[in-house]
């Protein structure tokens, strides 16, 4: 017995600091994925904080950041910084959508680029020749006065806005349905801007359409003042600089 006992008993002690080398392994790679865990779980919420940031700030609108960007106000659009307060760019199901608000606010964007342009004209260089009893200052009574004086040119102007506003009608309406035709868009450039670099062309979009909105501003302005003071347009800005210059 004490002879198998001194055979074994060196193994029984090997065997003994193999189990004890492998259970600690065993717990030293159980606290290395438990760090792992908790280092990777520590990092986890804080990126995934910065992607529900970078999510709430892409539905927020440029213009009014304290609002969700419009759905389909993405920026595709010259001009659009999703600013659409009364929810307009959503309305679908009769007769008007995105599409034809876009063209509408093109058209009268121009429309208003060539008011201004003429109230001035004519303010500053007189009535065109021929419309020498146009005399009031305000644009609301001088036209008034030249109604008087030749309706007939009025009638004819109305029936000239009939005929363009039919072809643009028919130009929306087809646009609309085939996907063609960008809004506000006739082919009209006799100058090539629209044909050099693509960049530049996107610029020069962005530019009519923030001058067409500041000309709606100006040209509502000019009326409301001309009605309420009875002077021209450049009249009351000259009155306004004097009145509070320093």
């Amino acid at each position: 017995l004490e002879q198998i006992l001194a055979t074994c008993y060196p193994c029984l002690i090997l065997a003994h600091h193999r189990i004890h080398n492998s259970t600690t392994m065993m717990k030293s790679a159980v606290a290395l994925i438990a760090l792992l865990s908790a280092s990777a779980s520590a990092f986890a919420p804080s990126q995934q904080s910065a992607r529900s940031v970078v999510a709430l700030n892409a539905e927020r609108s440029k213009s009014l950041p304290f609002m969700n960007r419009p759905p389909l106000l993405d920026g595709s659009m010259a001009g659009d910084v999703g600013f659409d307060p009364l929810g307009l760019s959503s309305i679908d199901g009769v007769g008007i959508d995105l599409y034809w608000l876009r063209e509408a606010e093109i058209k009268h964007c121009r429309v208003a680029m060539l008011a201004v342009v003429g109230v001035l004209q004519v303010e500053l260089f007189g009535p065109a020749p021929g419309n020498e009893m146009v005399t009031a200052k305000n644009q609301m009574e001088a036209f008034w006065q030249f109604w008087d004086a030749h309706p007939q040119y009025i009638a004819a102007a109305f029936i000239m806005i009939m005929m363009i506003e039919a072809v643009s009608g028919i130009a929306t309406t087809t646009g609309r349905e085939s996907g063609e035709r960008a809004p506000g868009d006739f082919g009209l450039d006799p100058l090539g801007f629209m044909k050099g670099d693509p960049a530049k062309a996107e610029k020069l979009k962005a530019q009519e359409v923030a001058n067409g909105r500041l000309a709606m501003w100006a040209a509502a302005g000019m009326i409301v003042q001309g009605l309420t003071t009875g002077d021209s347009a450049t009249g009351n800005l000259m009155a306004a600089l004097r009145d509070n210059s320093f």
